[in-house]
């Protein structure tokens, strides 16, 4: 398998970062009030955000009338946040050990929605990978 660039070396990008986020952001959140520190963390996401669109010259003008996917960036937005605001309040009370994977049950939710709501395949090995993160994430918390 080709990872350059690929979807799969992303997700595996992806992963690392989360990870690492975790860590930081619990160490982050034991002087600081958690709100205060997702907004820190998300003045930062801007910043880091509009300097990779300037570099690669990827800034655009938006397109009119596409008000689907207006609405649905705008709605990812607010969930992003809730679940930022969420999930480092998580990490203020909690060992960042048990936090972080029950963070990640959101994978399974992401799957079934996928399949229910998006009409992607289900398939067996997926199916066996969702029921895994749901068997994990009830382990720890029972």
């Amino acid at each position: 398998m080709n990872f350059t660039l690929s979807w799969q070396l992303l997700a595996v990008a992806s992963a690392v970062f989360a990870a690492m986020t975790a860590i930081l952001g619990k160490v982050g959140v034991a002087h600081i009030n958690s709100d205060l520190a997702t907004f820190i963390r998300t003045v930062v996401i801007l910043g880091v955000a509009a300097f990779i669109v300037s570099v690669r010259n990827e800034w655009q003008r938006p397109m009119v009338g596409n008000w689907v996917g207006w609405a649905c960036l705008i709605a990812s937005g607010v969930t992003t946040g809730l679940s930022w605001l969420c999930y480092f309040r998580a990490l203020q009370l909690g060992p960042v050990s048990m936090v972080a994977p029950i963070d990640k049950l959101s994978v399974a939710l992401v799957m079934l929605t996928g399949w229910f709501a998006l009409g992607e395949p289900l398939t067996l090995k997926g199916a066996a990978g969702g029921a895994l993160i749901v068997s994990g994430t009830l382990v720890l918390l029972l």
